[in-house]
């Protein structure tokens, strides 16, 4: 197997859910990323988040973020612990962290600090607000990052209370948005021989997600509100319409998809209507069109609607978070993995979205804390006496 990333070591001081979701990516592409966790206090606090378990400190959620990782305990508040970084540093390509913005400084891995050690090291840090400014020391999460960035305001109905999205979406955005930091960060220090610190926070990222929606407001002081039933702000159609038995997602986002819609539901006049033919018209009478397309696609099932719709008319059932695991089409791509667990004989996951033709995935599991400490502290050169000694005093 040759991954594209094999042969890079990122050593990761990460946590929950932002920073081991961009770490996931690198260690599915064949990167060796070795979290380094804290056995004063057991570790990464995702192995403890509920409420589903495959033993003591092996949660779901964990095993979801971790899975072909290793795992090396350290306790950087103990001076032999700073040795023993210093050591890993001089092998690695990058040390990642998503702690809070004042940690990295006061726990010595910042840049300025690990240059010495290996002047081509890359420092990536994920913070919430960032490791300057006056919020430099606050905590911060994604649903918070959602309600002040206005996420909030333009999901869910009108008439409905705000609104997050319904994943964390702000985090593993941030997460795959530090980790592109810390790949260019590397591939910049292999030309030059010097590394760098890439800074990335979750308020950033959900800022910065705005894009079209910012640049509507900068430029032309338009504010972008909730529109019923998921509707795009400024394309129809392009939102749910009802159907026989539930509801189906159209999006004809594209001039062309209109008249393949109105010839896919028998109303090829529709096509060249002066209230539908084109996308201002459309969408000077949403509601209209809506009313109308409502009443075509009642009189058949969403499946059948699909059926008919299928590569000409862009559309999408709407599932559950179970119907989309068991869509048939999800297992025809090959995106359920199922990875041997010496709990529970096997475990499965979703795979890598990012694909490598030729190449099988890798399949593993999220590692238990410390489970290759005394390998990886053996491939340094450590004997077995420096490493019980280490043991003894909670360095590692």
């Amino acid at each position: 197997m040759s991954l594209p990333l094999r042969g890079v070591r990122i050593l990761s001081f990460e946590q929950y859910g932002a920073g081991p979701f961009g770490t996931l990516h690198l260690a599915d592409l064949g990167a060796e990323v070795i979290k380094i966790e804290n056995p004063s206090d057991g570790g990464d606090v995702g192995r403890l988040v509920g409420p589903f378990y495959f033993g003591p400190g092996d949660s779901h959620f964990h095993e979801a973020f971790n899975r072909n990782k290793k795992s090396l305990t350290l306790n950087l508040k103990q001076d032999e612990a700073r040795s023993v970084l210093a050591d890993l540093v001089r092998s690695a390509d990058a040390v990642f962290d998503n702690l809070r913005g004042d940690l990295p400084q006061k726990l010595g891995l910042t840049y300025a600090q690990l240059a010495p050690y290996n002047p081509r090291i890359v420092c990536a840090h994920l913070s919430a607000y960032g490791r300057t400014g006056s919020r430099t020391a606050w905590p911060g999460y994604d649903y918070l990052m959602q309600a002040e960035a206005g996420y909030l305001s333009v999901t869910g109905e009108p008439d409905g209370p705000p609104a997050r999205f319904g994943l964390s979406i702000i985090d593993m955005m941030t997460g795959v948005t530090a980790v592109t930091g810390l790949l260019a960060g590397i591939i910049e220090a292999r030309s030059t021989g010097r590394g760098r610190d890439i800074d990335v926070s979750l308020f950033d990222v959900a800022m910065g997600n705005l894009n079209y929606v910012a640049a509507w407001y900068l430029n032309e002081g338009h504010k972008v509100g909730r529109a019923p039933r998921s509707a795009h702000p400024s394309l129809t159609p392009s939102q749910l319409y009802r159907t026989q038995d539930g509801w189906i997602f159209i999006m004809c986002n594209k001039e062309k998809f209109w008249p393949a819609l109105c010839a896919a539901i028998d109303r090829p006049d529709w096509a060249a209507h002066p209230d539908y033919a084109n996308f201002a018209a459309r969408l000077a009478h949403r509601e209209q069109l809506t009313e109308a397309l409502d009443a075509v696609l009642g009189t058949a099932s969403t499946e059948q609607w699909l059926a008919r719709f299928a590569g000409k008319v862009p559309a999408a059932p709407v599932y559950d978070v179970a119907q989309a695991l068991d869509n048939p089409f999800a297992h025809e791509q090959g995106l359920i993995l199922e990875a041997p667990h010496p709990a529970r004989g096997s475990i499965r996951t979703v795979a890598s979205p990012i694909r490598c033709p030729g190449e099988a995935p890798l399949v593993g599991i999220a590692p238990t804390l410390g489970e290759h400490t005394q390998a990886l502290l053996a491939e340094l050169g450590y004997d077995a006496q420096r490493i019980a000694q280490l043991e003894e005093k909670g360095a590692v």
